[in-house]
C-alpha cells in the first residue's frame, strides 16, 4: 500500500512546489485605476484631500492610506472614507509646502486578497524625496507561502470530509463500520479544522506586515474577525463542530446498526426450523430495523448535506463569487460547484482507500459511485461553464491572462480525469463476474471479551461444547463467492502448516482443538493471542484473494491514476482562487488606460504624439473664470502646431479678447519664448511653426485677458521632446 501511494505523494509535493513554492505574492483582485492628484502630476495648489479609485470596492482601515512629505512624515489628517463606489479619499493637512509627496495604500479587495501600491505627485514643482516608491506587494514571503499551503489543505480537507462521508452514505453503507473509512473521513475533518485555525492566525500578518512574528500576535485577531474573511472562517469552525457530531453518529450509531443487522442475519441463517411460530415476529422485527435504518440514513443525508453546503458557502461568501457581476447567482452556483468537486474527487479518494486498505468492497458499491461521479461531472461542467464566462468574459482574456491560462490547464486536467474514469468504468463492468471477498470481523475488544468469557465458562464447566461454540462465534470468517482454492480451509490450519509440534498443538489442530485448548487453560491472554493470530491470518488470506483478482487490480491502478490527476487539479484550483480573474484584469487595464489618457490631458503626459494641457484661470473680474486647454503637436524638438481652446466654467466656448503664451526652459536658461496665436473662432486660437529648441521640462505660461483691465497668467510644467 505504501509503495503504491508513493507516486501520489510525490505528485502532491511536486504540484504544491510548482504552484506554491515558486509563486509570486497573491495576485490582487482589485486594481488602482485612477487618483487625484494623478500619478506623477504637478499641481499648482496643495489639495485638501487625495482620492484613489479602484476597480472594485475594497476594505480600508485607519492606516490604509498614507501621504508622506519629502522628509517621509505623514501629512494625512483623518481616516479614509468611501466617496463613491470604488473611490476613496483621505484628507490632508492645510498649508502644505511645495515639493514631491508620496501616497501609499494597502487595502483588502472584495474577494479577500490584499492589495498594496504607491505613487507620487508634486505641489508647485518636483523635488527630492527621502521616500522610496516601488511596487509594494503584500501576501508574499514565508507568511504568504504558509497561507497558500493552509488554503490548499483546507480545500483538500473539505473534499475528503464531504466526499468520504457521501461515499459511505450513498455507495457503501457497510463501510461505516470499516476502520479504514473512519480514519479517512476523520482525517479530512482534522485537516480542514487545522487549516481553518491556521488561516485565522495567519490572516493578520498576511494582509499586514507579512512578518512571521505577527502570526502569533493575538491582537490582530480582532480586526480579522471583523472582516468578511474572518467571519467566513469563524462560521466554518462552527459548522465543523456540527460536522464532528455528524461524523460521530455516522461511525457510531449508524455503524453499530449495520453490525447489528449483520448479526441478526447470521443468527437467522444459523437457526433451523425450530423457530416455528416466531418467524412472523422475526420478520416484523427485521422490517422495523430496516425502517429505522432508512430513517437514520435519510436524516444523516439531510443533515450532512446542510453542513456540506454551509461549509462550501464559507468560500463562496468570501472569494470570487462574492464580488463582480451577478453575485446573487454566482454564490449558489459556486456552492454547487464545490459540492460537485467534493463528491467526485473525495469519493474517488475514498474508493481508492477502500480498494487498497478495506478487506473488501462490493461491485455494487463501485457501480453506484460510478453513477454518482457521472452526475457530479455534469454538475461540475455546467457550473464551471457559467463561472468561466463570469470570471473570464472574453476569448482574449482566456489566453492573454494568467487566470485564463490556469483555467485552460484545469479544463485539460478534467478532460484527462474523465478519460481515465472511462477506463475505470470498464474495470467496474467486469467486477460482477469476479470473486468478491466478504468479511465479517468483530472489533478487537469484542473478540477479546468473547474469548475471555468463553474461558470463564469453560473453567466453570468441564463440557467442551460451549467453549467450542463460543470459539466459533469469535472467529473471523473469510469466504469467496467463486469458491476456488482453499476457500473452506480454516485460518488456523493455514497458519499452522509447516510449524513445530508445539505450535501445531496451540494453533494448528483445527478450530475446535485450539478453542478447547484456550478455554480449558483458562488463560485470557492466551485466548486473546489466538484471536489476534486468527484475525491476522484471515486478513493476510483476504489480501491474497484480493490481489489475485485481475479486475480489482486493474481498477485499483486506474483509480490511483485518477487520484494523481485529482491532486494536481486541486492544486490548480487553489491557484485559481488566488489569481485575479481575467475579466477583472482586462477591465482594470482598460480603466487604467482611460485614466492615463485623462491624466495626460491635465498633467501634460503625451498621448498619441500630442501634448494636451488644461489650465484653469480666474481673472478676478465679473465672468472671469474659465479653462484654457492647450494642445501642442507633435510635441517634439522643432516645429509644432499649437491650439488654444478657451471655455467657461459651464463648458461653453469663451470669447476672450486676447490670449498669449510663453515657453520657458529654466534648467537651460532658455526663454521665455513668446507665442501669439491667431483667433480662429469663438474660444479657439491657433499658431503654427512653434519652435521648441531642445527637449526638457518646460514651463508653459498662458495669459488670458477677459476685459480691458482683467487678465491673469497661469502656467504648468510639462516634459516636451
Amino acid at each position: 500500500m505504501l509503495r503504491a501511494l508513493l507516486p501520489l505523494c510525490a505528485l502532491l509535493l511536486a504540484s504544491a512546489g510548482l504552484l506554491l513554492g515558486g509563486a509570486t505574492p497573491a495576485s490582487a483582485h482589485a486594481a488602482l485605476t485612477g487618483s487625484s492628484p494623478a500619478q506623477g502630476s504637478v499641481v499648482d495648489k496643495a489639495p485638501t484631500e487625495v482620492t484613489l479609485t479602484f476597480s472594485e470596492k475594497v476594505s480600508v482601515s485607519s492606516g490604509s492610506f498614507r501621504v508622506l512629505n519629502p522628509a517621509g512624515k505623514r501629512v494625512d489628517s483623518g481616516k479614509p472614507a468611501n466617496l463613491d463606489g470604488g473611490t476613496y479619499g483621505v484628507p490632508l493637512r492645510g498649508g502644505l509646502p511645495d515639493g514631491t509627496y508620496t501616497v501609499t495604500f494597502q487595502v483588502i479587495s472584495a474577494d479577500s486578497h490584499p492589495v498594496a501600491g504607491g505613487f507620487t505627485f508634486s505641489i508647485g514643482a518636483p523635488s527630492a524625496t527621502s521616500v522610496s516608491v516601488s511596487d509594494r506587494t503584500v501576501g508574499g514571503g514565508v507568511v504568504g507561502v504558509l497561507y497558500d499551503v493552509a488554503r490548499y489543505v483546507s480545500y483538500a480537507g473539505f473534499v475528503v470530509l464531504v466526499g468520504g462521508a457521501a461515499f459511505v452514505l450513498a455507495c457503501w453503507q457497510r463501510g461505516a463500520g470499516e476502520r479504514t473509512m473512519q480514519r479517512f473521513v476523520v482525517s479530512g475533518w482534522i485537516a480542514l479544522t487545522g487549516a481553518t485555525l491556521a488561516l485565522l492566525l495567519l490572516r493578520g500578518s498576511y494582509t499586514g506586515s507579512g512578518k512571521v512574528a505577527d502570526i502569533f500576535d493575538l491582537s490582530l485577531l480582532g480586526p480579522v474577525l471583523q472582516s468578511k474573511t474572518g467571519a467566513a472562517l469563524l462560521s466554518r469552525l462552527l459548522l465543523l463542530a456540527a460536522a464532528a457530531l455528524f461524523v460521530a453518529v455516522l461511525f457510531g450509531a449508524y455503524a453499530r446498526g449495520d453490525e447489528e443487522d449483520e448479526g441478526h442475519e447470521r443468527d437467522g441463517a444459523s437457526e433451523d426450523g425450530s423457530r416455528g411460530a416466531g418467524s412472523a415476529q422475526d420478520a416484523e422485527d427485521a422490517a422495523d430495523r430496516a425502517a429505522e435504518r432508512r430513517d437514520l440514513t435519510f436524516g444523516l443525508a439531510i443533515g450532512g448535506g446542510v453542513i456540506a453546503a454551509g461549509l462550501a458557502a464559507t468560500w463562496a461568501m468570501a472569494e470570487h463569487a462574492s464580488t463582480g457581476i451577478q453575485t446573487g447567482i454566482a454564490m449558489p452556483v459556486d456552492i454547487l460547484h464545490l459540492l460537485a468537486v467534493a463528491v467526485w474527487l473525495g469519493g474517488l479518494a475514498a474508493l481508492l482507500t477502500a480498494l487498497y486498505r478495506a478487506p473488501s468492497i462490493e461491485a455494487a458499491a463501485v457501480r453506484r459511485f460510478s453513477g454518482i461521479a457521472f452526475g457530479s461531472v455534469v454538475a461540475l461542467a455546467a457550473t464551471g461553464l457559467y463561472q468561466s464566462w463570469r470570471q473570464v468574459g472574453s476569448w482574449s482574456a482566456l489566453t492573454g491572462t494568467t487566470y485564463g491560462q490556469l483555467l485552460l490547464a484545469k479544463i485539460a486536467l478534467v478532460a484527462v480525469l474523465i478519460g481515465i474514469a472511462r477506463v475505470s468504468r470498464r474495470w467496474t463492468g467486469h467486477l460482477a463476474d469476479a470473486p468478491v471477498v466478504r468479511t465479517r470481523t468483530k472489533a478487537k475488544k469484542q473478540t477479546v471479551a468473547a474469548t475471555a468469557a468463553s474461558s470463564v465458562t469453560a473453567a466453570a464447566s468441564p463440557s467442551d461444547g460451549p467453549a467450542s461454540d463460543t470459539s466459533d462465534t469469535s472467529d473471523t470468517e473469510v469466504s469467496t463467492e467463486a469458491g476456488s482454492g482453499k476457500g473452506g480451509a480454516s485460518a488456523e490450519e493455514t497458519a499452522g502448516s509447516g510449524k513445530g509440534a508445539s505450535t501445531k498443538g496451540a494453533a494448528g489442530s483445527g478450530r475446535n482443538t485450539s478453542a478447547k485448548g484456550a478455554a480449558g487453560s483458562g488463560d485470557p491472554k492466551r485466548a486473546a493471542q489466538l484471536a489476534r493470530q486468527r484475525a491476522a491470518t484471515a486478513a493476510a488470506r483476504a489480501k491474497r484473494v484480493r490481489e489475485a483478482d485481475p479486475f480489482r487490480s486493474g481498477l485499483r491502478r486506474s483509480v490511483l491514476a485518477e487520484a494523481g490527476v485529482a491532486v494536481v487539479l486541486l492544486a490548480v484550483t487553489t491557484a485559481l482562487t488566488s489569481t485575479e480573474p481575467g475579466r477583472t484584469e482586462e477591465e482594470a487595464k482598460a480603466a487604467k488606460a482611460a485614466s492615463s489618457s485623462s491624466s495626460s490631458s491635465s498633467t501634460g503626459a503625451r498621448s498619441s504624439g500630442t501634448l494636451s494641457l488644461k489650465l484653469p484661470f480666474d481673472t478676478g473680474g465679473e465672468d472671469g473664470k474659465g479653462t484654457a486647454r492647450v494642445t501642442l503637436s507633435p510635441a517634439r524638438v522643432g516645429g509644432n502646431t499649437l491650439h488654444v481652446y478657451v471655455s467657461r466654467a459651464n463648458g461653453r466656448a469663451f470669447d476672450v479678447p486676447e490670449v498669449k503664451l510663453a515657453f520657458t526652459l529654466a534648467a537651460q536658461k532658455i526663454g521665455p519664448l513668446p507665442v501669439e496665436p491667431d483667433r480662429v473662432a469663438t474660444g479657439h486660437w491657433a499658431a503654427s511653426d512653434v519652435q521648441i529648441p531642445m527637449a526638457g521640462d518646460w514651463t508653459v505660461s498662458v495669459t488670458v485677458r477677459t476685459s480691458d483691465i482683467d487678465q491673469v497668467t497661469v502656467d504648468k510644467n510639462t516634459k516636451i521632446g
